[in-house]
């Protein structure tokens, strides 16, 4: 009887212990907290503890311009003076561009290679018979363009040098942009085939030798290539003496038209082989006059004008 209750008591179920209801909230708690219902039971949660509102668009605006504009006046000071001497660069080169005079006595032979290639250059006919025609001016091209500039350009800098461009070439022109012959020494490091100048190298040359050409045709002095069509003739050889001849052949406002030509430099009593032919379309930009700093559309206008009629009559161009 006894062992009878003890299984009984020993099987026998816990009686199930709800608990307590929570006690209602006052009203006077609600505005400080947050309350939301999950199983019948109210969770609290402290206002403290949301997201806090962020600052608003013009604040977050007037923040950041305020340090971009630190920065920008930071980058400044430290850098004031490339800056000025850019664009003090650029002022000069378009009011007060090097003399071409100047050009002849800024390069000076750095090896006895270099001396002895200035030396043939100076001493061959072609370069006394352009001497003695008035209406040529003698120059180095290259030279004229300021040196902030000049380390960056790929013909007056890049492929200058031993073993390339050996010596700065010299150009003959004469004041109007109607003729144009340049002498160049074409070292051992420009080749393509084995002894053999890489053809565009010789493109580029003539690219370059016919816009300089037409340049003093043109509005503002300036050209970009709209077409150059180039026809090759015969190989150049490295380390040798190349002579550029280009003439521009019509002007029509800010277009002019130029045919060119490379040859050797024929030693006495030799005729000059022709390398390579080009005719090309070389066009004044129309915004132009913004790098050079005209006053006015009127006083643009009136130059253009005065070089269209100038340039009609050297060139019988209606």
């Amino acid at each position: 009887m006894l062992a009878r209750r003890l299984v009984g008591l020993a099987t026998r179920q816990a009686p199930l212990v709800r608990p307590a209801p929570s006690p209602p909230l006052s009203r006077a708690f609600v505005p400080a907290s947050f309350e939301r219902v999950t199983n019948s039971h109210l969770v609290h949660v402290a206002a403290d503890t949301l997201p806090a509102k962020g600052p608003g668009i013009i604040r977050t605006s007037l923040k950041y311009g305020f340090w971009g504009a630190l920065a920008f006046l930071v980058t400044f000071v430290y850098t004031s003076d490339p800056v000025l001497d850019y664009f003090g660069e650029v002022l000069r080169m378009t009011r007060d561009p090097i003399p071409d005079s100047e050009t002849l006595e800024m390069y000076e032979p750095e090896s006895p290679e270099e001396r002895e290639i200035e030396d043939y250059i100076n001493a061959h006919p072609l370069a006394a018979e352009l001497r003695s025609d008035p209406e040529m001016i003698e120059s180095r091209p290259h030279l004229k363009m300021p040196a902030l500039f000049r380390h960056a350009n790929f013909t007056g800098n890049t492929l200058m040098g031993k073993g390339r461009v050996t010596v700065p070439p010299v150009a003959w022109a004469d004041a109007h942009g109607k003729s144009i012959t340049t002498i160049s020494h074409l070292g051992t490091d420009m080749c393509g085939h084995p002894g053999i100048v890489h053809g565009g190298f010789l493109a580029t040359m003539l690219d370059e030798g016919l816009a300089r050409c037409c340049f003093a045709a043109l509005p503002h002095n300036v050209g970009m290539t709209a077409t150059l069509t180039v026809n090759y003739k015969a190989p150049a050889r490295a380390d040798s003496y190349i002579v550029l001849r280009a003439t521009t052949t019509k002007v029509e406002g800010r277009k002019a038209w130029v045919e060119g030509r490379l040859e050797t430099l024929p030693a006495e009593g030799e005729q000059p082989v022709v390398i390579a032919t080009a005719e090309g379309l070389f066009i004044s930009p129309k915004n132009a006059e913004v790098s050079l700093g005209l006053s006015s559309r009127r006083d643009i206008s009136l130059a253009d004008n005065g070089r269209a009629q100038k340039m009609a009559n050297v060139y019988s161009v209606k």
